[in-house]
């Protein structure tokens, strides 16, 4: 009798098993599209945004086709990009993220910032070759690369900023603590009056982007949590961490807001239920 339950159980369990990594292979082909409306003073004319993050390489039909459509449906103003266009892996080409850079390049004005992949590989040469410099070499006619700088949308009143951490910000298991301060030496001085937009790719620290002056921050890094919950939320993050506080969505914090996609792709676990890879576009209009 005992045998009889541990075996019903058992194949209850492969079944389950089976159907989770069905769905999760059926939603890593998929492209879902949110929308969020931001309203400030500030802002003097309205502008939409597509913003996008952690291509990891991903393709979405030939060449992106599937993904570029996509945008182009959206019709933005600029598309942002917070980060992890590559696999940060010792030969895995970035050619997938130089072509679509190039596309959107070709067709809209794109702002990108790095993420943890482009920092490594930036910073590590001897472990990842020329990576990052063919990536930013190939792209930096088609992209703003904005690695602690910024630009401005004079016509708007907008400001983007583009945000590269310490690798320390990006460690396994435990949180780094970041001062404002931190912020304040790294990032060039923002204009008082101006809406700022933030790119950065970790959203661990929206506290500290908020209390810096940024508006809203745009994040990727923690893939939607891979699995997501009713009720419990993302489950687990790319620093190994369960649950994580941030993990999908719009949050607000000091009145400040963060948009966190659950990003296009995956490089290591390419595992998806309930977290369909996203495109999110951003309303911005004056009050």
């Amino acid at each position: 009798m005992l045998f009889d339950i541990i075996s019903i159980v058992c194949i209850f369990a492969i079944i389950c098993l089976c159907a989770v990594l069905i769905e999760s292979r059926r939603e890593n082909h998929m492209l879902s599209v949110s929308h969020y409306t931001i309203t400030d003073k500030r802002i003097k004319k309205s502008a939409t945004f597509a913003m996008i993050a952690d291509l990891h390489n991903a393709e979405y039909g030939d060449k992106n086709e599937k993904l570029i459509k996509e945008i182009k449906k959206i019709a933005p103003d600029a598309v942002l990009i917070a980060g992890d266009v590559i696999v940060g892996k010792k030969d895995v080409s970035p050619g997938v993220a130089i072509d679509l850079l190039q596309k959107l390049g070709s067709e809209f004005p794109v702002y990108i910032s790095k993420g943890n992949h482009e920092m490594r590989t930036g910073l590590y040469t001897e472990q990842y070759g020329d990576i990052w410099e063919c990536l930013y070499e190939q792209t930096k006619d088609y992209a703003h690369w904005l690695i602690n700088e910024k630009a401005t949308l004079a016509s708007d009143n907008i400001q983007i900023v583009g945000l590269d951490i310490d690798a320390a910000y990006y460690r396994r298991f435990r949180l780094q603590k970041m001062e404002t301060d931190y912020l304040v030496k790294l990032l060039p001085t923002r204009h008082q009056d101006a809406y700022t937009i933030l790119l950065a790719h970790n959203p661990d620290y929206f506290p500290v982007y908020a209390e810096w002056g940024a508006d809203l921050v745009l994040s990727g890094h923690v893939h939607g949590g891979m699995v997501i919950l009713p009720v419990l939320g993302g489950v687990v993050s790319p620093m190994v961490r369960l649950f994580p506080k941030y993990y999908r969505g719009m949050y607000e914090c000091r009145n400040k807001k963060m948009i966190l996609t659950g990003g296009l792709g995956g490089h290591t676990l390419k595992f998806r239920v309930n977290n369909k890879p996203e495109i999110c576009v951003i309303h911005l209009e004056g009050e």
